[in-house]
């Protein structure tokens, strides 16, 4: 029994929760001016694996329980919306007093998963007071929609309900969603489920949200257009295509791929945890070729514009639906003239409650 009916199923949730949230601490923590965006990507990654190794060092039925990273850590930052995580022999790029920083991230536990994005901005010494203006609006709003999401998404409402009442959010704080964003169900060893949400109004359908195990809220909003697009940033982060097979012809792609086959064979990787990095580079150009592998291309806002991502687990569970993962705004930090997330949230929970008693 792989549902949350489970207690043993729900442990090992909370499990890799527990590592996902204490790993988003450190990350943090090492978020200051100067800092290394590759030493803390790095950190991050040796965090979850050692930490992995920390629990369930008991054999089942013989073999370890596989445990370890789900989504490789990745830090974009202001414009750069998603999908950051930089190679050793390419990255230079340093954090300064002010950036936006988009942490995301993910480890299983037996193949349950538990993600976390979160949006955090470098202190900056210089001006220590709340932050206001357009930068404080798109992470007001994210955070806003994020909770919506969660009421929301449960059995009997559908997709385009909860892809309304994040996009009323977006326009009460005057931002945009970013178009392709999807909150995916996930399941053991599925870390993007066929079952989703669509964050764009135009790109959602009437599907009902079906009864499931397990979800991931995903949120991610803009002061720019919400198009984001694709600029001269090398793709790191892939996944293997199970349901795809091609004879590879050039033997240093073969290698590259029998790795890729031990080393990740259901959840994302960084070709930054290849020992021969150059090598990892040329062998995935073929796979790309022949769909063996599938990019998570990094995407931009255009120079300028304020982008928040924030995304957390959430166990449906029987007396009620749970946040495992992420963290909450800090109180008074982020500060949106004439709106407070409480108003939005109670303002757009009214509206549903009444919708349903016309019903």
């Amino acid at each position: 029994d792989t549902s949350l009916a489970n207690t043993e199923v729900t442990t090992k949730y909370q499990e890799a929760a527990k590592i996902v949230n204490a790993t988003l601490a450190e990350i943090i923590a090492l978020c200051v001016p100067g800092a290394s965006v590759l030493s803390i990507c790095r950190a991050g990654d040796d965090s979850i694996l050692q930490k992995c190794e920390m629990i369930y060092r008991a054999k089942k039925g013989g073999n370890p329980i596989e445990k370890g990273i789900s989504f490789p850590v990745c830090l974009s930052v202001n414009e750069c919306v998603c999908h950051y995580s930089p190679l050793a022999t390419e990255d230079t790029k340093t954090l300064s007093a002010g950036d936006m920083v988009k942490i995301d991230f993910g480890c299983h536990v037996d193949g349950y998963i538990a993600v976390v994005a979160h949006t955090y901005v470098v202190p900056d010494e210089a001006a220590p007071g709340p932050i206001t203006g357009p930068k404080a609006d798109v992470v007001n709003a994210a955070y806003a929609a994020a909770e919506v999401a969660a009421r929301l998404i449960k059995v009997g409402n559908t997709n385009k309900q909860v892809t309304e009442a994040m996009g009323k959010v977006a326009a009460a704080y005057g931002v945009n969603p970013i178009i392709g964003t999807m909150m995916h169900q996930m399941k053991r060893y599925v870390i993007d489920g066929s079952k989703m949400v669509m964050l764009v109004e135009d790109e959602a359908t009437g599907q009902r949200c079906e009864e499931c195990t397990f979800d991931a809220v995903d949120v991610a909003f803009s002061t720019g257009e919400g198009k984001p697009r694709e600029v001269d940033t090398r793709t790191t982060v892939f996944k293997r295509q199970a349901d795809k097979s091609y004879n590879l012809k050039m033997k240093g792609s073969r290698t590259f791929f029998s790795e890729v086959s031990k080393k990740a064979p259901v959840f994302p990787f960084t070709l930054r945890s290849f020992d021969d990095e150059r090598g990892a580079k040329m062998g995935v150009r073929e796979c790309l070729q022949h769909e063996l592998v599938l990019p998570y291309q990094v995407l931009y806002e255009r120079n300028g514009d304020f982008v928040c991502h924030v995304k957390f687990t959430v166990l449906l569970l029987p007396g009620g639906t749970s946040k495992v993962t992420g963290l909450s705004l800090p109180e008074g930090l982020f500060v949106s003239e004439g709106k407070t997330l409480d108003d939005i949230l109670a303002t757009e929970m009214k509206k549903k409650k009444k919708n349903r008693a016309k019903k």
